[in-house]
């Protein structure tokens, strides 16, 4: 039998049992679409999270102060010194380092004439702009003072200028954050979320200012940039042993942006690869469905299968036409399953634009492989049934 008359009975086996065919499809598709949803929201996840943490660039070293340390049997030792304006100083003078930027964080009240609001307060260094890329909207952002003597400037995040003066320049104003007046020397523009935190509803003053204002001893983070042409070991090392040489020991933890790529990417690949497995678990609905319309077929076509093997048919030929029905089945029932996705990621763009949703063609392809994968193995056994009858024993049966 050729490829023509094969596919031929193929197509007129399922249209006769067409109500069986179109349910199981259904099933299938489901499945599949479950599996390539759940499967494309991981890897969303994966790709917007990867995303969030190369927004500033990838050779960043952070440094915060504390390290956890074990002694004995069981015991531990959390060593919490501070790391100061004058660590974040000596550590700028250091080779192929780019960009310091001391951080503390912390909240307030920011008030301009009768209006004031609870806002985030970033205090950084000068160089905070260019190391995490903000652009300036209005003004300029805080200049490169000496870190122990730094002027009471302030840089309003885009939300925050619009709720405390409404349309007016705000550069030259002064603003009161805690007890303390700041003046006002520029405007960031709109950047978004980092992780959670709305980088446009902050305010950015100094650090050495926001020691004082949250009333801290320690930065809560160094962020180092180095230069793209020396690794992020080699820096890591070259900043752990000159820190020792500082404090005397090492006090402080070190984290390169590479071990936290690593470790989130190993984190999402394994929550992409568990969602694909929980949707994959929806296909034996349709592998279910397709067993169970072949072998009802299987019973229903004696006649037809003995016929087919008294002119000739041999016993590969009637297992490879059932087993062509199932890969039908699974192929129809994958590419349905993933036109659903398709339909469902297309509202999504119109309605929800900002849902991490990533569907690669590794992932439609997998699951079309996959579909006609367990349709084989879900016809494999009416398959065997139907080959196993002789033409004498088919046409009796009937």
């Amino acid at each position: 039998m050729n490829l023509r008359d094969s596919s031929g009975w193929i197509f007129r086996a399922l249209w006769m049992q067409r109500t069986r065919t179109l349910l199981t499809i259904i099933g299938f598709s489901i499945g599949i679409a479950a599996m390539v949803l759940l499967s494309a929201l991981g890897e969303g996840l994966r790709v917007f999270v990867l995303n969030e943490f190369t927004q500033f660039g990838s050779h960043i070293i952070a440094v915060n102060p504390g390290k956890t340390e074990t002694f004995g049997i069981g015991g531990l030792l959390n060593t919490t010194r501070p790391l100061s304006l004058s660590d974040a100083s000596a550590i700028g003078r250091l080779a192929n380092v780019e960009e310091v930027v001391p951080v503390v964080m912390g909240n307030a009240k920011v008030k301009f004439g009768q209006r004031a609001r609870y806002t985030d307060v970033a205090g950084v260094g000068g160089a905070a702009d260019k190391a995490w890329k903000l652009e300036l909207a209005q003004g300029r952002f805080l200049p490169a003072d000496d870190l122990q003597r730094a002027r009471a400037l302030v840089v309003l995040g885009s939300k925050v200028k619009d709720e405390l003066f409404a349309g007016l320049n705000p550069v030259g104003s002064f603003v009161r954050i805690g007890s303390e007046r700041f003046r006002v020397v520029g405007v960031a523009a709109p950047k978004g979320e980092f992780l959670g935190t709305d980088l446009d509803d902050m305010v950015f003053i100094p650090a050495g200012k926001g020691m004082q204002l949250f009333n801290r001893q320690s930065l809560m983070e160094i962020d180092i940039f180095f230069n793209p042409r020396a690794t992020s070991e080699a820096m890591a090392d070259k900043i752990r042993r000159f820190l020792i040489d500082r404090h005397g020991f090492e006090d402080f933890t070190i984290t390169t942006q590479d071990q936290v790529l690593a470790t989130m990417d190993n984190i999402l690949t394994i929550l992409t690869f568990a969602g694909a497995g929980l949707g994959a678990i929806s296909l034996l609905v349709g592998a279910v469905g397709i067993t169970t319309i072949l072998m009802i077929t299987v019973s229903e076509r004696t006649a037809e299968v003995g016929l087919l093997r008294a002119l000739g048919g041999t016993t590969n030929t009637v297992r490879t036409l059932f087993l062509g029905e199932a890969l039908v089945l699974g192929l129809i029932g994958g590419v349905c399953g993933i036109a659903l996705v398709a339909l469902f990621l297309l509202l999504t763009y119109l309605f929800v634009p900002g849902l991490p949703v990533a569907l690669s063609p590794t992932i439609v392809f997998g699951a079309l492989s996959l579909s006609m994968i367990i349709g084989l193995l879900a016809g494999g056994q009416p398959a065997a049934s139907a080959a196993k009858m002789t033409p004498i024993d088919a046409l009796r049966a009937e």
